[in-house]
């Protein structure tokens, strides 16, 4: 199962599209579960962001058993040393990641709402750091799920899914994954 956790309030229609959306991709059920507070102390008082690393360590504790990957969102702005600010982060050896929506919004940079924009964004993001949470890298293809995206333009540019390379990369992991260890 991947499970959805809201950090924060998060609009219940982006757990809504998100579900069906990511239980396709990754052909798992998906679930949200209950919001959980944003920890005071991932707070930077200078940079007014929130520190990624510190929330993607206190998401751990929220993981149920039963969860095969979680995604944390929230609606901060989230940074990690040495960058500005990241849409996303992973921990891929215990297939934790978390998103933040702030950037993703046309609103954050003075511009009128479109929902259907953001939802796509979010999904993309979303898509994204799960895809790291299965151990795929950063990809080469402007139009790989898995590129990196350094600006909002690189996430508008590429699509919600992967190339054929990570696609053909995530099913061998998958298999691995559902494979009997010996």
């Amino acid at each position: 199962m991947l499970c959805l956790l809201p950090i924060g309030e998060v609009e219940p229609y982006v757990l809504e599209h998100l579900i069906p959306a990511l239980s396709r991709t990754f052909s798992l059920p998906c679930a949200s579960l209950k919001a959980v507070g944003i920890p005071s102390e991932a707070y930077h008082i200078r940079r007014r962001q929130y520190n990624s690393e510190v929330i993607l360590s206190k998401m751990y504790a929220h993981r149920p058993p039963q969860a095969k990957r979680l995604l944390g969102i929230t609606e901060v702005d989230l940074y990690v040393s040495p960058l500005n600010f990241v849409f996303g982060q992973a921990d891929p050896a215990e297939g934790v990641a978390l998103i933040s929506l702030c950037r993703l919004h046309q609103e954050y940079y003075g511009l009128p709402a479109d929902k259907a924009l953001f939802l796509l964004r979010t999904a993309k993001e979303a898509v994204h750091e799960l895809g790291h949470t299965y151990g795929l890298r950063h990809c080469y293809n402007l139009k790989c799920v898995m590129h990196f995206s350094n600006s909002l333009r690189d996430t508008d540019i590429k699509s919600e899914s992967f190339c054929k390379r990570c696609r053909r990369e995530l099913e061998d992991n998958l298999q691995r994954l559902r494979s009997p260890k010996r």
